[in-house]
């Protein structure tokens, strides 16, 4: 995803400092918020080609499991990678 915080020209715009750095820190909140759902949507293109074999009305019991145990292991992975920042930003901080 492009980082478009950095072509951000504020000088032409009648705004203090601070309003700029707010404007440019929503920019940024809004990008992570772009990454991540563009993420989930990886991911769960992934379970589909994985777990799907030919759609239809209604999701076998195979497919179902499949697509649970999917799920669970990306919010496993996801919380494992979250935690593992989380130490690494707290050693970081002592």
């Amino acid at each position: 995803m492009a980082d478009f915080s950095s072509d951000l020209n504020l000088s032409g715009m009648d705004i203090s400092t601070a309003e700029g750095a707010e404007l440019q820190r929503m920019i940024a909140d809004e990008q992570k918020k772009a990454q991540f759902t563009a993420q989930v949507h990886n991911f769960m293109d992934v379970c589909w080609d994985k777990c799907v074999d030919k759609p239809g009305s209604k999701l076998d019991s195979r497919t179902e499991n499949c697509l649970s145990n999917c799920v669970e292991r990306f919010i496993d992975t996801t919380l494992s990678i979250t935690n593992r920042f989380a130490q690494v930003l707290q050693k970081r901080t002592h």
